[in-house]
């Protein structure tokens, strides 16, 4: 036993057979790590990629993504690797995502890192109305984004005067005067200055609202547009704002006066032309 012992320790004390066991380690461990090296550049991996072309600003869902296997070797840039950070998650305002075109970050962002991100926050159904204001009817720039607001309507009917030239001009007819809420519960997505910037979005810079972004249902959404156009009658939209938001539970948005309602919708006639083309106007 000892001298199998002994034969065993001056095999490997003796620097030929040290040599010979570290170049044989050396050209195993090349070998191995030549291979890992190979395989991991050429194994495909399973990645994302877009299954239709994809505009910027878009929501991007799991119908839009597709994987496919990729060799390692062919990914440039800096790909993402998992669809779930994709899922939920938007393309980037100056980026359309190609067909067939992979994921990379940067061009795939959080809603709120969109540079117009707030006007995307309503609910499904709903459609945006901007609304030309002033820093008189904000009651001095105090309507901010998440208050909620009524909305008044002044209609004013206007008479139509030809003068001696046969010119035709209007004039207002101050005791044909309207009135009264049209709308409640409505709740401000931004407020926007003449060049489209939020209003409060720098605190130290101060701008001049022009604009209040909300959202309505599209019954709504149609009611507000007539009284936009209107020609017989002067229509004014007015803001006043509420604590409605205060509330645990804000109100829905909602018709306030039904009256009103009726009497845009009367004024709003469908009209037919000697083709057959049925159009809306308004008076």
């Amino acid at each position: 036993m000892n001298n199998i012992k002994t034969a065993i320790r001056r095999f490997f004390t003796n620097k030929n057979t040290v040599t010979i066991i570290g170049v044989l380690l050396g050209i195993v461990i090349l070998y191995v790590g030549y291979n890992y090296r190979i395989n991991s550049q050429i194994n495909p991996t399973s990645v994302p990629y877009a299954t239709q072309r994809i505009q910027p600003k878009t929501k991007i869902t799991s119908e839009m993504i597709g994987t496919i296997e990729v060799p390692p070797a062919m990914l440039k840039g800096d790909p993402i690797m998992d669809s779930s950070q994709i899922v939920g998650r938007y393309a980037n305002a100056d980026t359309v995502i190609p067909q067939g075109s992979l994921f990379y970050k940067g061009s795939v962002v959080e809603k709120d890192e969109l540079p117009d991100s707030i006007i995307y926050d309503y609910p499904d159904g709903y459609v945006l109305v901007n609304m030309s204001v002033n820093t008189t009817n904000t009651y001095g720039n105090k309507i901010y984004p998440g208050n909620y607001i009524d909305i008044y309507l002044k209609i004013v009917k206007q008479d139509y005067v030809t003068d001696a030239a046969g010119n035709t001009t209007t004039q207002q007819t101050e005791d044909k005067i309207m009135i009264g809420k049209l709308l409640e519960n409505v709740k401000v997505i931004d407020v926007l200055d003449a060049n489209g910037a939020s209003v409060f979005e720098d605190l130290e810079d101060i701008k001049t609202p022009a604009q209040i972004i909300f959202a309505v249902p599209e019954e709504y959404h149609i009611l507000l547009r007539k009284t936009m156009y209107l020609r017989t009658y002067e229509a004014t939209l007015i803001p006043v704002p509420t604590n409605e938001g205060e509330k645990k539970n804000p109100g829905e948005v909602a018709i306030a006066n039904n009256e009103l309602k009726d009497f845009i919708n009367q004024i709003t006639v469908w009209t037919e032309d000697n083709s057959g083309n049925i159009t809306n106007t308004t008076e």
